[in-house]
């Protein structure tokens, strides 16, 4: 049997820190590049419009594209972004890759005009101090390989989640209908297969009437169902936070662990001395021992759980989780 195996001539990573207050200065088309780096023998440079390259997106998007410097006939290239987090680790939750052909006879950059809105980009929590960083990866790909796209089925099955015409189950959440398909549900979530496969009411069912979920909470988890992405923070509302505790509860209630972690990553990014207390509980109501931790590591800091103790936040946890908030006492010593 012959195998085909694709051959990696080599990779470069760049860490591409901007100055991002400094970006809202700039105008439309206005770039800011990064040092050159090394990828598979070639050179090459990434360039950041902050505030985009196209007057018709009026400032809204950050653009990127990478540039190759050497001369070339065919250069099959993978580019990857993401994003540093607050925390500082990577965060996927908004990546980009595309594979690219670089050649004498096409243009020698290629990314995104829409990278990310900036509106997302500030909400998200990667503008830390002031300066926001980019993880750049570039793969360089040998001639006897073939292309291949990124898979877009998360896309397709989106699109069948708006067209009522293939549903065969309703859900009425507080007055509001949405339509799904009975396969798609229980496919991606073992509750879901039980109760509309099982030998429940709800299998025979065409129209289920659900309790304690709000009906942006169910569009966003339904969302998540059918494409695997976490809904863009303007999709959650004006309370990030508390959306994305609701959030978590559905996930926990509807065994769909990966977006359960989304949720925790996003609470994560986004904690505060004022929110700390809520996002605990939440963690602890509703079994997701990963931002448990996280939180018990924040309130250990010394600088922050002097302000927590004196929150009504906190004083709402020693009377609802007695034995949470000894914890976190014991942790600190007090």
């Amino acid at each position: 049997m012959e195998h085909h195996s694709t051959k990696m001539l080599g990779s470069g990573f760049l860490e591409f820190k901007i100055d991002y207050l400094e970006t809202r200065n700039l105008a439309i088309g206005d770039s800011v590049s990064s040092e050159d780096f090394s990828a598979g023998g070639y050179r090459w440079r990434i360039c950041c419009y902050p505030r985009g390259n196209r007057v018709e997106e009026k400032g809204e998007y950050v653009s990127i594209f990478l540039h190759l410097l050497t001369k070339s006939k065919n250069v099959k290239t993978i580019f990857h972004v993401f994003y540093l987090g607050r925390d500082g680790e990577p965060s996927y939750s908004h990546e980009k890759r595309s594979t690219r052909v670089y050649s004498s006879e096409t243009s020698k950059n290629w990314g995104w005009s829409q990278l990310l809105s900036r509106n997302v980009l500030e909400l998200s929590g990667y503008v830390t101090n002031g300066w926001v960083t980019f993880l750049c990866n570039v793969i360089v790909v040998g001639d006897d390989t073939i292309a291949v796209p990124p898979s877009n089925i998360g896309c397709d099955l989106g699109q069948l989640l708006d067209c009522n015409v293939t549903s065969d189950v309703s859900f009425i959440v507080k007055g509001e209908k949405f339509q799904a398909h009975r396969a798609i549900l229980a496919a991606r979530s073992q509750v879901f297969q039980a109760e509309l496969f099982g030998s429940m009411a709800d299998a025979t069912s065409s129209s289920i009437t659900l309790q304690e979920i709000e009906p942006a909470t169910f569009r966003a988890m339904l969302g998540f169902i059918y494409t695997d992405e976490f809904p863009e923070d303007y999709e959650l509302g004006d309370s990030l936070t508390e959306m994305s505790q609701h959030l978590l509860a559905a996930a926990d209630r509807y065994a769909l662990d990966r977006l359960k972690l989304m949720c925790a990553q996003k609470l994560w990014n986004i904690i505060s001395v004022d929110t700390f207390a809520s996002i605990l509980a939440c963690a602890e109501t509703h079994n997701c021992p990963e931002l448990k931790s996280k939180c018990i590591d924040f309130f250990a800091v010394e600088k922050n759980f002097k302000k927590i103790v004196f929150t009504a936040g906190f004083m709402w946890l020693v009377q609802k989780f007695p034995d949470l908030a000894a914890k976190l006492k014991e942790r600190v010593d007090i």
